[in-house]
């Protein structure tokens, strides 16, 4: 259990200020919330890396403490991915990653090490060093460190901006898996909250004011409270009807003869999914996402999923 009371940080303004939050063990959460808002420092006082202005971060009922206190930063059981990626430089990608099993036999070692930099896809780097990988390979390398401490809790800030689509769903995959098998706690940071569905199962809204509002992702996407909310979950459209503004989803429609009525301006086919824009008869610009182009389509209803 992570239990955060009053927390708050400081630099010349207040950067946090009265988040209150408790995560319990095995859960699988993503914290969104507009850019500079502080979603980066807050898993930074989590993993004891950064020290609280205010509050306290507890772990299964022990206060951490951060860098003012302890002689060497931040725990063995919370692990933090970040931008910063945290690699020694210098050392090659497989010495990285066998850091952190100094504590098995030689073996033991080896399997670990393979396991995991097959993993992320870094195996046939293995003899380069860190300091010569793109930002995508060090990102990667980063997320294979982590995993082989097999920390308790595992801290994800934007970790699949370098990395393709295809890879992020491995690793996302493996995680679900570790999560399942080990009840690993998963506190996942993104930029965009659509990404996350069906990964996390709670999303925590950080806001100027402390936390805004904490709940399920299918509830936080489909029924945000504000607009600026939505965008924060991806893509949403907002329209007035009957003199009052209206939200929905791009795949929150049915196609019929006599409804709100569209005009056709483009499409965009992405391979998977096709993204249908439109104008409103106010001139209001909309999206929706279909198997085929809809360039036929001149009115829809909003069906509420």
């Amino acid at each position: 259990m992570i239990e955060l009371h009053n927390i708050g940080f400081k630099r010349e303004d207040w950067v946090l200020h009265n988040v209150n939050l408790s995560i319990a063990q095995g859960e699988l959460i993503g914290i969104i919330g507009e850019s500079g808002i502080g979603k980066t420092t807050l898993l930074k006082l989590i993993s004891g890396l950064v020290d609280v202005s205010e509050g306290e971060v507890r772990f299964q009922g022990v206060k951490l403490i951060g860098p003012a206190e302890k002689l060497i930063p931040g725990y063995e059981e919370i692990q933090l991915v970040n931008q910063d990626f945290g690699l020694e430089p210098y050392h090659t990608v497989w010495q990285n990653v066998k850091e952190k099993v100094l504590n098995l036999n030689q073996e033991d070692q080896d399997l670990v090490v393979t396991e995991f930099l097959e993993l992320v896809e870094l195996k046939h780097l293995k003899n380069r060093k860190a300091i010569v990988l793109s930002g995508g390979e060090q990102q990667r390398l980063a997320i294979a460190r982590a995993l082989a401490c097999e920390p308790k809790v595992l801290l994800l800030d934007e970790p699949f901006v370098h990395i393709d689509q295809r890879l992020r769903l491995k690793i996302v995959n493996y995680l679900l898996t570790l999560n399942k098998v080990r009840n690993t706690t998963i506190v996942l940071v993104s930029h965009d909250g659509a990404e996350v569905m069906g990964f996390v199962k709670k999303i925590v809204h950080i806001a100027a004011e402390g936390i805004e509002r904490i709940d399920s992702i299918e509830n936080m996407f489909y029924h945000p409270a504000t607009f600026e909310q939505g965008q924060l979950m991806g893509w949403i459209n907002q329209i007035e009807l009957e003199g009052e503004k209206v939200l929905f989803r791009p795949n929150e429609y049915a196609i019929v003869e006599s409804g709100i009525e569209l005009s056709f301006t483009n499409f965009l086919d992405t391979g998977i999914s096709v993204f249908n824009y439109f104008k409103t008869a106010k001139g209001e610009d909309i999206v929706l996402i279909s198997m085929t182009p809809l360039n036929q389509v001149k009115s829809i209803n909003i069906k509420r999923k």
